[in-house]
C-alpha cells in the first residue's frame, strides 16, 4: 500500500484539501490519502478551535472520495507533533509506504516544526504548490538542507517507494482557498 498523509487542523476543511489529495493520488500513484485531523497545531493558538470530532465530521462530508479516508488518529496519542505521529504510523503499519503531503506554505516554515530533519528521515515528502509560495518554499532552510534529495516532479510517481530522505514539489491547479481566510470570512460575517 502507498498512502499519502495530509495532516492539519482542517479548520475548516475545504475544496483545496480535496484537490491536492486527488492530485497526490494521481501523480504519486497512491492507493489512498489519509486526512489526519489533528487536535491542534502547536505553532498556532488553538483556544477557538472547534472540537476534533466536529472537524473530522466536516472533513468526511467534504472528502467525498472512496480513496480519501478521514481520521482523528492523531487525537488519542497525547502528542500534537508530526514527528511522533509518523513514528507511530510507521510502527503500526510497517509494510505501508507513506508519503507526507504538505503545501508549499508549510515547507516555507518547516524549520519551525519539532524535529523537522527527522521527519525528512522517516518518510518521503510531497510538497504541493500554493499561490505565492513556490519560490519561498524552494528557498526555505528545509529545502536548502535537503536539496541533494530532491526528486524531479517528472519522477514523482515513484516517490512512495524511495528511501527517505526524498522529496518533490508538485505543480497542480492552484487554489487561493485557505482555512485561515475562510475563518476570517466567517468572523467578519458574525
Amino acid at each position: 500500500m502507498r498512502i499519502g498523509l495530509l495532516g492539519g487542523s482542517f479548520n475548516p476543511a475545504h475544496d483545496a484539501h480535496r484537490e491536492i489529495s486527488l492530485t497526490a493520488l494521481k501523480r504519486l500513484g497512491l492507493d489512498q490519502v489519509w486526512w489526519l485531523v489533528t487536535p491542534g497545531n502547536p505553532l498556532k493558538d488553538v483556544s477557538r478551535l472547534p472540537g476534533l470530532a466536529e472537524r473530522v465530521r466536516a472533513a468526511e462530508t467534504l472528502a467525498r472520495h472512496p480513496r480519501i479516508k478521514v481520521t482523528g488518529f492523531d487525537g488519542g496519542r497525547g502528542s500534537g507533533y508530526t514527528v511522533d505521529l509518523l513514528k507511530a504510523l510507521k510502527q503500526r503499519f510497517p509494510s505501508v509506504h507513506f508519503v507526507w503531503l504538505m503545501g508549499a506554505d508549510n515547507l516555507a516554515q518547516f524549520h519551525r516544526w519539532k524535529a523537522w530533519p527527522e521527519i525528512f528521515a522517516i518518510v518521503p515528502i510531497a510538497v504541493l504548490d500554493r499561490p505565492g509560495y513556490r519560490l519561498k518554499a524552494r528557498a526555505a532552510p528545509a529545502a536548502q538542507r535537503f536539496a541533494p534529495y530532491y526528486v524531479d516532479e517528472s519522477d514523482a510517481a515513484g516517490l512512495a517507494d524511495l528511501e527517505p530522505p526524498a522529496w518533490t514539489v508538485l505543480s497542480h491547479r492552484l487554489s487561493g482557498l485557505s482555512s485561515t481566510a475562510l475563518r476570517e470570512t466567517v468572523l467578519k460575517s458574525v
